[in-house]
C-alpha cells in the first residue's frame, strides 16, 4: 500500500465541482470554507496517528476507536456526524479473501476521514473514480459509494465458495478420500469467517437506512438499502454453504466409516476362518510322544487334505449364513 508518510490520498471537493489532490501541507492548510475533504490514511503509519491526535480535532474516544486493532462492523451516528466501521474482502497477495480488511471512517459535514491497514480494492476503485471526476461529490455520497463497492467485491468471493463446494460435491459422488475431508473443512471455515463480518455489516447498512441521518440523501439511502439487501442474500448464501459443507462432511465421514467397517469385517472373517485351522495345526505341532502319523510318509498330505476340507466346510457355512 503506497502512502506519503501515512497519507494514502486526500481530495478537496470545492463548491464548483472541482476535485484537487492534496498532500500533507494542503491537508493541514485546509479550511471547511474551501469545500469537502476526503482523507484516506494508513492506519499503521505513525504520521497518521500524529495527525489524528494533533490536527484532526477529534476527541480522544473517537481517535481510539479509529485506531483500535480489532473491530467489527458497527455504526455510531450523531446529528451531523457518524463513526462507521466496515469490512472488505482481502485480495492482497498471500492472503485469503475471508481474512477481511477493516476500514474505519469518520464523517461530518465537512470531511470524511477513512483509515485501513491494508490495500482495499474498493477504495482503489473509488479513488480512481474521483481522479477521473466520475466519483461522488458529497460526504454521504462518498460513504455510500464506499459501502456499495465493498459489497460489490464480496459477491464474487461468496460465489467462488459456492462453485468450489459444487465441485467438491460432484467429486464426492464418484470418489471419497481423506483429502476431500480437509478441503471441505477449509471451505466451511472460510464461509464461517466471512459470515462473521458480513452479517453485522448488513445490520450497519440497515441502520443507516432506518435512522435517516441528515447527510444521507434519498438516492444514497436507496443505494444503501439495496446494498443491505444484497448482503442479506450473501449471508443466506454463506449459511447455505456452511450447511451443505457440513452435510458433505457427514456423508464423507459415513463413507469412510463404512469402508473401515468393511475392512474390519473382512479381517474378522479371515480370523474366524483360520482359527479352527490354526487350532488343528497347533495341536499337531506339540512335542509329545504318541503323535499319530509321525512315521508315515503320507501323513503330511493327509493333514493338508483335512485342512482343505475343513476350510471348505467353514466357507460353505459362512456362505449359507450370508456372511460371505
Amino acid at each position: 500500500m503506497e502512502d506519503d508518510a501515512g497519507l494514502i490520498c486526500a481530495y478537496l471537493f470545492d463548491t464548483d465541482g472541482n476535485v484537487t489532490a492534496l498532500d500533507w501541507d494542503g491537508v493541514n492548510a485546509w479550511q471547511p470554507a474551501q469545500g469537502f475533504l476526503w482523507l484516506d490514511l494508513n492506519r499503521l503509519a505513525p504520521e497518521a496517528h500524529q495527525w489524528l491526535e494533533s490536527e484532526s480535532g477529534l476527541d480522544r474516544l473517537t481517535i481510539q476507536a479509529l485506531l483500535q486493532e480489532e473491530t467489527r462492523p458497527r455504526a455510531v451516528l450523531g446529528d451531523d456526524h457518524a463513526l462507521v466501521f466496515l469490512r472488505g474482502a482481502n485480495f492482497n497477495p498471500g492472503t485469503q479473501p475471508d481474512d477481511m480488511v477493516s476500514i474505519r471512517a469518520w464523517l461530518d459535514a465537512d470531511r470524511l476521514v477513512s483509515l485501513h491497514g491494508q490495500d482495499l480494492r474498493a477504495i482503489d476503485d473509488l479513488r480512481n473514480d474521483v481522479r477521473i471526476r466520475t466519483g461522488p461529490r458529497k460526504p454521504g455520497q462518498l460513504l455510500t459509494a464506499m459501502a456499495v463497492r465493498l459489497v460489490d467485491n464480496m459477491g464474487p468471493v461468496v460465489h467462488g465458495l459456492e462453485e468450489q463446494l459444487d465441485e467438491l460435491e460432484e467429486t464426492l459422488l464418484v470418489e471419497y478420500s481423506r483429502n476431500l475431508r480437509g478441503r471441505l473443512a477449509a471451505l466451511r471455515r472460510q464461509a464461517i469467517n466471512f459470515r462473521r463480518f458480513v452479517a453485522p455489516q448488513r445490520d450497519v447498512l440497515h441502520r443507516l437506512v432506518q435512522d435517516r441521518p441528515a447527510w444521507l440523501e434519498d438516492y444514497e439511502r436507496e443505494r444503501m438499502r439495496e446494498a443491505g439487501e444484497r448482503l442479506t442474500r450473501l449471508v443466506e448464501d454463506l449459511d447455505a454453504i456452511r450447511e451443505r459443507a457440513a452435510v458433505s462432511q457427514e456423508e464423507l465421514a459415513t463413507r469412510l466409516s463404512d469402508q473401515m467397517n468393511r475392512n474390519m469385517y473382512v479381517l474378522s472373517l479371515a480370523a474366524a476362518l483360520f482359527l479352527p485351522l490354526g487350532f488343528v495345526t497347533g495341536l499337531l505341532g506339540i512335542n509329545v510322544g504318541g503323535m499319530p502319523g509321525v512315521d508315515s510318509e503320507a501323513a503330511f498330505w493327509i493333514v493338508c487334505a483335512v485342512l482343505v476340507v475343513l476350510g471348505g466346510i467353514e466357507a460353505l457355512f459362512f456362505y449359507l449364513r450370508r456372511w460371505l
